[in-house]
């Protein structure tokens, strides 16, 4: 019989059974650990560690964004004044828009003079968003309201919100007869090339507001 096999045999239980104690009582402090941890950020949120207030802005919604078929803007006035909060506000959202739609049409007629055989591409890209301009201006005036509200502020004044659109249809259209109607940017024009493009682009706007 050899008792020094049957020692090292009896040792190496021991450790074995040691060491599945030990892995047996680790499990629950990690899970611990891990349910503490939890617990702590559920506990402390952003705002009570710095302060911060979350600030919810009027018309975020997607219904309220720029998409295939509208050009769309959002913007605010304030004033001492209700009227002129107003004012204030629909000159911002238009301004927003204005600027928005003339952004478009210039990406549009970049990529419309790259693509074709242009006779002058840099006075055509000129004279063509020359046109567009004028056709945006005009149709600022024409923009739909499609959501307001007012704020009365702890100073007094008023804020005043206001979210407008404007069809890509009937600014193409537009657009589309002033070119037209120029006979030298007639030459070079191909209406269906340049409404591919624009269609695009607009689709690009979608994405964006998603």
């Amino acid at each position: 019989m050899n008792i020094f096999g049957t020692n090292h045999e009896t040792n190496q239980a021991n450790k074995n059974n040691n060491m599945k104690t030990s892995n047996l009582l680790l499990v629950p402090a990690v899970a611990l650990l891990a349910l503490t941890g939890c617990k702590s950020k559920k506990a402390t949120p952003i705002q009570k560690e710095t302060g911060a207030v979350e600030i919810t802005v009027p018309f975020a919604s997607k219904e309220f964004r720029s998409d295939e078929n509208y050009f769309r803007a959002k913007q605010t006035g304030k004033s001492p004044d209700m009227a002129t909060a107003k004012k204030i506000a629909y000159q911002n959202a238009r301004a927003e828009m204005a600027a928005n739609i003339n952004a478009t049409v210039k990406r549009v007629t970049d990529q419309y003079t790259n693509q074709r055989t242009v006779g002058n591409a840099q006075e055509f890209e000129n004279k063509f968003e020359e046109l567009s301009r004028e056709v945006v201006n005009l149709e600022m005036g024409n923009v739909k309201e499609i959501g307001e509200k007012i704020f009365k502020e702890p100073d007094g004044a008023f804020s005043y919100w206001i979210a407008i659109e404007a069809g890509k249809k009937e600014i193409f259209e537009k657009i589309s007869a002033k070119i037209s109607s120029d006979s030298k940017l007639k030459l070079d024009y191909d209406k269906m090339k340049f409404q591919q493009i624009f269609d695009a682009e607009m689709k690009k706007l979608a994405e964006e507001g998603k």
